[in-house]
């Protein structure tokens, strides 16, 4: 997606040890316009699966999934970092290691929520290994739902978490995929989406 690209370059910041500060437009000070434009380039992509939920994790792939979900008319579930008093002890759970955080986390889903016969569509922000997609697959297939893919507004593609995914036969559909982040300059890979 030439836009959010270009924002990127234009925004973005790169830290030492492969971090890609883009939390001053996509997951931290949100750009209103910029987000609705992905939730359509979204819906593009997956408007034929017929989903009937979206589910991301928290906190950075709400704010894309909601907007998603504007256009496929369908609610948005996100698993939950920590168990809370309010969330009951019936649920579905995974272990998601996090490469920003340096930590491993159980992500909780109640089971209420999420159920055979849902066609998931999975949202995030970012995909590097693909620790945390992995994590939400297997809570789509705990609950006996079928997923139908994952969108990812950037991934990391020189840590090769999509390609893995892809491989193992997960429709992952990434709407900017950086290439490299060699002396602080974002390059991206050239792809058919």
């Amino acid at each position: 997606m030439k836009l959010l690209e270009e924002r990127i370059l234009r925004d973005g910041k790169v830290f030492p040890g492969e971090v890609l500060k883009v939390g001053g437009f996509l997951n931290h000070l949100i750009d209103d316009s910029l987000l609705e434009e992905i939730g359509k380039e979204i819906y593009a992509l997956f408007k034929d699966d017929n989903v009937t939920k979206i589910m991301t994790i928290e906190a950075s792939g709400i704010a894309i999934a909601c907007y998603a979900a504007r256009h496929f008319h369908a609610p948005v579930l996100f698993a939950k970092k920590s168990k809370t008093a309010n969330i009951s002890s019936d649920c579905y759970t995974a272990s998601v290691k996090s490469y920003t955080h340096g930590n491993v986390n159980t992500v909780f889903v109640e089971k209420e929520y999420l159920c055979k016969g849902d066609r998931i569509l999975i949202i995030d922000d970012f995909l590097a290994h693909g620790e945390a997609l992995k994590g939400l697959i297997s809570l789509v297939e705990q609950a006996g739902a079928d997923l139908v893919g994952a969108a990812i507004a950037i991934e990391k593609g020189f840590q090769g978490g999509g390609d893995s995914l892809r491989a193992s036969g997960v429709k992952v559909c990434s709407l900017a995929i950086v290439e490299s982040m060699a002396d602080g300059k974002v390059t991206f890979r050239k792809q058919e989406i």
